[in-house]
C-alpha cells in the first residue's frame, strides 16, 4: 500500500502563498550509506538516483544570477555520496553563499569519505546532523546497529576540528526526531538535555538542536499504515494545527530541488510529487528566477498539518523555539 495516496486528497489545511525566496534546498540523491525507519525519502545504500554534472551547473547558475538567495541547503540521502558534492560547495562558498550539509554523521567514516570532516571545516560549510536521540539503544533502535558509536566518534572529530564552538565560526547544529507517531518535545528543554548527557558522557558539544517532527509520508507513511497508526497519526496533527506557525513555515522562503533539477514547494511535496505549480508539468531550477516564484500559491495537503502542529517544525527545527 503507497503511504502517500490519503494526502492527496483535498485539505483543510490553509492556502498560503511565498514571500521573498532566501533558500535553495537541494536534494543531490537518494543513494545513503544508511536505511533509517524515519527517512522521509527512502534514502538507502541500493539507491542509484543522483544529480547529474548538468543539474550542479544548473544550481550554480541559479545562484550566480538569484544573488538575493543566500542559503544553499544540501540534503540527500547522504549528499556527501554525489561525485559532485565538493565542486558545488567550493562555487557556491566561492559566491560568498551560506551552505548548510545535512549530515548523517556515520558517512564521515565510510572508506572513500575520510577526508569529508576536514574539507567541510576548510570551506566553513555548517552542518545539520541527525541524532534522533542522545541515548544508544534509541538510536540504533531508528538508524541501525552501532550507528550511535559511529555518531559519536564523528561529532568528536567535527568538535577537534572547531565545530560546534559556541565563539567558533563551524556551527554544528544536531536534529531530533521522535521515535514514533508522536510530537517532539519542547525544543529548548530537549537541546539541554542533550547538550548535558552529550557533554557530561563524551565530551561533544554542539551549537542547536533542531526538532523535527516525522512526516507521514514515504518511508515513516508506510510504517503508520502498515501499524494501523496512519489515521491516528492525522488526527494527532491536525487537532495541534496552530494557525500563528503558518507565518514561519519554510515554504515561504524556501524552493526545493530533486535531484533531477525540477522545483517544488517544499522537500516534503518533492516526495510526494506535488510540483511548483499545480496546472504545469515539472518545472526545472534553470526555467526560474527567485522574483518570478515570490507570491505564488504554495501547494498545501494534509501532511502540511506537520509543520503546524504543537510548536511548529521546518527544517530549521520548531517555530515557537
Amino acid at each position: 500500500m503507497h503511504a502517500t495516496l490519503p494526502l492527496l486528497a483535498k485539505t483543510a489545511f490553509p492556502q498560503l502563498h511565498r514571500s521573498q525566496l532566501d533558500t535553495l534546498q537541494v536534494n543531490l540523491g537518494y543513494r545513503c550509506n544508511q536505511s533509517c525507519v524515519h527517512c522521509h525519502v527512502n534514502a538507502g545504500p541500493k539507491r542509484t538516483e543522483e544529480m547529474s554534472t548538468a543539474n550542479v551547473d544548473a544550481v550554480i547558475a541559479f545562484l550566480k544570477a538569484n544573488r538575493q538567495v543566500n542559503t544553499l541547503d544540501l540534503t540527500g540521502g547522504a549528499p556527501e555520496m554525489n561525485p559532485h558534492f565538493k565542486r558545488l560547495v567550493l562555487a557556491v562558498r566561492a559566491l560568498g553563499v551560506r551552505v548548510m550539509d545535512r549530515c548523517n554523521l556515520t558517512i564521515l567514516e565510510e572508506p572513500g569519505f575520510e577526508d569529508m570532516a576536514a574539507f567541510l571545516a576548510a570551506n566553513r560549510v555548517e552542518i545539520v546532523a541527525s541524532l534522533p536521540c542522545y541515548q544508544e539503544d534509541n538510536v540504533d533502535r531508528q538508524r541501525g546497529k552501532g550507528t550511535f558509536e559511529a555518531s559519536i566518534r564523528a561529532l568528536r572529530r567535527l568538535n577537534a576540528l572547531g565545530y560546534g564552538g559556541q565563539d567558533g565560526p563551524l556551527l554544528l547544529n544536531l536534529v531530533y526526531n521522535p521515535q514514533g507517531a508522536a510530537l517532539p518535545p519542547p525544543q529548548d528543554s530537549l537541546e539541554q538535555a542533550y547538550k548535558t548527557h552529550l557533554a557530561d558522557t563524551f565530551g561533544v558539544v554542539f551549537n542547536r538542536l533542531f526538532t523535527i517532527t516525522n512526516m507521514p509520508i514515504q518511508r515513516f507513511g508506510s510504517t503508520l499504515i502498515s501499524k494501523g497508526q496512519f489515521d491516528t497519526y492525522m488526527s494527532l496533527l491536525k487537532s495541534a494545527h496552530q494557525a500563528h506557525n503558518l507565518e514561519g513555515v519554510m515554504c515561504r522562503t524556501l524552493l526545493s530541488i530533486d535531484w533531477q533539477g525540477y522545483a517544488y514547494d517544499c522537500d516534503f511535496n518533492q516526495q510526494l510529487g506535488l510540483g511548483l505549480i499545480a496546472d504545469r508539468p515539472r518545472v526545472h531550477l534553470s526555467d526560474l528566477s527567485a522574483a518570478g516564484v515570490e507570491g505564488r500559491p504554495i501547494r498545501v495537503a494534509d501532511h502540511c498539518f506537520g509543520c503546524t502542529a504543537g510548536q511548529g517544525s521546518s527544517c530549521g527545527g520548531a517555530l515557537e523555539a
